[in-house]
């Protein structure tokens, strides 16, 4: 099975010290990216350990795909306790910085301690460097890699930065890199800032050399050639059709279909869009640089997640006044879907619906933990009660814009899914929309019989996210390609997914989580039945909980 070469290097801030470890059998049991930081952070992180407390490590790996020039492949996963949910949470960004930390010559990067005063930390095949910046204090993702281009020379494609939000311990703060590419849900970013960690530089000419299969040029090679509305409009095309089948969150999830949606839709963004916009190595292209010259805005998207959050759900029907949250949010190092959502709740106990100028005084309020600010920073789990709405949360994670009061099975996977309320867990909305043309549709209605597929594509996804291609390669990738691309069966493939999968669930369960936190704010047909199926297909406890001797026979 191809997987990623090299050592650990673990990083502790606090004693400004740098250790190498070797990790040869966590490698070749879990590949890299997602996998291998869930199976560090299970092996070395405390199960009671303190989001914010310097024991919780992030985890920084890439995947053996990374040493091709294949599309799809330009990603990194990040791995932690998360501060928004209390579970493990595993992040991943797309951009360019994947191979730059391949270039290191390290398999994954443990970020450990905290540090007494903010530190730039420097990562290169010839050694680490600890750089105090207190005058970056506050600063914002643009003027921190501002001063690293100035001062070192580094471009922003070689970083991974905070902004204030993540100094301010916000819950849902991201980690940014390329300025514009978030390593968005769970609030990671408050992990390194808790650390005081304010950036991290990867340099070097050491990347391991793996052979992949000639596969990959074909992969390439279609995704440089096929038609395809996403390289248009990115993954707001959908917003139309959510809309038309009653399955766009609106106006804090209160109503399911938003009267403005043409001024936010697909057509909207694509009027912005002034080039093409691409992750590392990757001809899809489906991003969306976008700029509106008369009012001076300019960012990258927003794609449909956060035309949902800063659009129809805080009531606002003007692409060019997303486009600001979605910078704003960019700038302040904000993850967009939970920050939109979270205003999106302030507004629902204000009847503010629509205020775009309270919006974005709202995000930089949160991003400084200023006044109220300071409540919507906890995330809506926390601060609803004292808002006076309901919870749209699972697991204290607020919900992605495909909606599971119409795609049952999406509904489902946000209930059992680690995560919490995240779209990209199983992506299991792609085979539920209507007028999917694919052998894998399935009916939108209805949780009974799902249970097996969807732990076949929860498994798929964690592989994706340690091999690591992206999701959006689902129409490129099949069986056969993974299987000469990873050299291996792609049932054992899939395998080392549910090994992921299960070892997220254990070290959640041994937080406390358990079958009372897959549950849902709405009801669903049959949804405890289907639960009963889930917890089957994956030969868990009745209660959620991993038996002990499902873990017995786990690779060590």
């Amino acid at each position: 099975m191809l997987h990623l070469d090299g050592p650990l290097l673990t990083v502790d801030v606090g004693a400004r010290e740098a250790d190498e470890t070797t990790i040869d059998e966590e490698l070749s049991a879990y590949i890299g990216g997602r996998g291998l930081g869930t199976k560090l952070a299970h092996d070395r992180v405390p199960f009671d350990a303190d989001p914010f407390g310097p024991e919780n490590s992030l985890f920084l790996a890439t995947g053996p795909l990374q040493a091709s020039s294949m599309s799809f492949t330009g990603r990194m996963s990040a791995t932690a306790v998360s501060p928004l949910t209390g579970g493990l949470c595993s992040s991943n960004a797309g951009g360019f910085v994947s191979r730059h930390f391949n270039a290191t010559g390290y398999a994954a990067l443990e970020v450990t301690g905290a540090s007494d005063e903010l530190l730039v930390v420097h990562v290169s095949d010839e050694g680490v460097e600890f750089e105090p910046v207190p005058h970056l204090e506050q600063a914002t993702v643009t003027e921190t890699t501002g001063y690293l281009a100035d001062e070192h020379g580094v471009g922003p494609d070689k970083t991974v930065v905070i902004g204030p939000a993540g100094e301010n311990r916000v819950r849902f703060a991201s980690i940014m890199t390329t300025e514009d590419r978030a390593f968005g849900r769970g609030g990671l970013g408050a992990v390194l800032g808790a650390k005081n960690v304010k950036a991290l530089v990867f340099e070097g000419d050491s990347a391991p050399e793996l052979e992949i299969d000639d596969v990959a040029s074909d992969v390439h090679r279609e995704a440089a050639t096929t038609d395809h509305i996403m390289k248009q409009q990115g993954t707001v095309a959908v917003m139309d059709l959510a809309n038309e089948i009653e399955g766009l969150p609106s106006y804090y999830f209160s109503e399911q279909q938003f009267e403005g949606v043409d001024g936010i839709n697909g057509d909207a963004v694509e009027e912005k869009k002034y080039k093409k916009g691409t992750c590392s190595s990757c001809a899809f292209a489906c991003k969306l640089p976008t700029r509106d010259e008369e009012r001076g805005v300019e960012t990258e998207g927003p794609e449909f997640e956060v035309a949902m959050a800063f659009g129809s759900n805080v009531g606002v029907d003007d692409i060019v006044d997303v486009m600001v949250s979605n910078d704003l949010c960019d700038e302040y190092g904000l993850d967009s879907i939970s920050a939109g959502n979270t205003v999106a709740a302030y507004l629902d106990s204000q009847d503010e619906f629509g205020n775009r100028e309270l919006i974005w005084d709202l995000v930089e309020r949160i991003a400084y933990r200023d006044g109220v600010g300071d409540t919507l920073a906890e995330g809506i789990a926390r601060c609803h009660d004292e808002l006076g709405v309901e919870d749209w949360t699972v697991k204290g994670m607020d919900f992605a814009a495909h909606e599971g009061r119409v795609l049952h099975g999406q509904g489902l996977s946000y209930a059992v899914s680690n995560r919490g309320a995240d779209h990209m867990y199983a992506t299991f909305y792609s085979v539920e929309y209507p007028l999917v043309d694919s052998e894998d549709a399935l009916p939108p209605e209805g949780t009974l019989g799902k249970a097996d597929r969807l732990v076949e594509w929860e498994n798929l996804m964690a592989l994706n996210d340690s091999g690591i291609v992206c999701k959006f390669s689902r129409d490129f990738m099949w069986p056969e390609r993974y299987e000469a691309l990873l050299g291996a069966d792609y049932a054992d493939l899939l395998e080392v997914g549910a090994r992921v999968v299960t070892l997220e669930r254990d070290f959640n369960n041994r937080r406390g989580f358990d079958r009372s936190d897959d549950r849902l704010p709405y009801d669903l047909p049959d949804f405890e039945a289907a639960l009963e199926e889930y917890y089957a297909e994956r030969e868990w406890n009745d209660d959620g909980t991993v038996p002990e001797d499902h873990l017995a026979g786990m690779p060590a």
